[in-house]
């Protein structure tokens, strides 16, 4: 048990935050687990984040219920659905009698609800880097896949260094990361703040944040607002547009609107479509790889 706990305060040390999140004298913690790990048979997810590290760590064959979101792997779209991300049928999840139900730590309502019905759960946090890879080795000892766990971790770590040495002593240009938005009515984005993943992966990819104001995680800003930051490069989340080449060229002539910014004058604005850039899972340093190439092309040749 020590050595799991050495581990995961090591990996989490690139953050600058060093937090155990287990506990060694294996009381219960605030996560509704016990602090002793357990080769959970019925695994139930709450999130699509959660879903891809359980089928990640080889879980795959525990997991019996997800939410009608959890789409990745292909292989989770063949579990038994319970509900929503925030409307989760309780019935169903009952019905599928799980061991532990696995969810996130914004899940404080289903969290209440299923402990009154007598339900073990786990809650993870995938609200910053620190949270999602300490979810792992979190999700990995209390399911008994813990070496599995510890080689996802390693990985991701090391992928991340790659990152940060590549862009370190780059000039840093003003970024900004559209996360939502109407795209048939171009009046407001909900944009990256600050205290967020998306906000540390533009650090560690070599940009700064063109967002500067503590008001709100996710504020939604005006094109008048978005004229005021002028960033210099603009990375737009838009999974939803399933390769369709019409909308894409919507959305660019919506971009090209305000072409007063920076970004839109030098032709610096990046759709990015794949279906993990919205989903802070163990995938998120693909996303993490794919805004260094965009904010700093230059050093991939590109």
């Amino acid at each position: 048990m020590m050595k799991q706990i050495l581990l995961a305060a090591a990996v989490l040390i690139f953050s600058g935050i060093v937090s155990l999140l287990w506990s060694a004298d294996g009381k219960a913690d605030s996560s509704g687990y016990s602090g002793s790990p357990c080769a959970y048979h019925r695994i139930v997810s709450l999130a699509p984040s959660v879903t891809e590290i359980l089928f990640e760590l080889g879980l795959g064959d525990n997991v019996v219920g997800v939410t009608r979101y959890c789409k990745y792997p292909p292989e989770a779209c063949g579990k038994t659905q319970v509900g929503g991300y925030v409307d989760p049928n309780y019935e169903e999840l009952l019905r599928l009698r799980p061991d532990i139900v696995v969810m996130l730590s914004v899940h404080t309502a289903a969290q209440e609800h299923l402990r009154r019905l007598g339900l073990a759960t786990l809650t993870v946090d995938h609200a910053t880097i620190q949270g999602i890879v300490g979810s792992i080795m979190t999700i990995g000892n209390a399911c008994g896949a813990a070496r599995r766990a510890e080689a996802m971790v390693k990985e991701i770590i090391a992928r991340l260094d790659r990152v940060r040495d590549m862009t370190n002593g780059c000039d840093r240009p003003r970024v900004l990361v559209s996360v939502d938005r109407n795209t048939d009515a171009f009046s407001s984005v909900y944009i990256a703040g600050e205290k967020t993943c998306y906000d540390e992966m533009i650090t560690i990819a070599g940009g700064v944040n063109a967002y500067t104001s503590a008001t709100a995680a996710y504020p939604a800003v005006s094109t008048e607002g978005i004229c005021r930051m002028d960033p210099q490069v603009i990375i737009d989340l838009v999974p939803y547009l399933e390769k369709s080449e019409k909308k894409r060229e919507k959305i660019l002539a919506q971009w090209n609107s305000i072409a007063g910014v920076e970004a839109v004058k030098e032709g610096r604005v990046y759709l990015f479509e794949q279906d993990y850039t919205v989903i802070p899972g163990p995938r998120f340093i693909a996303l993490l790889e794919d805004m260094a190439r965009a904010i700093h092309p230059e050093l991939h040749g590109n």
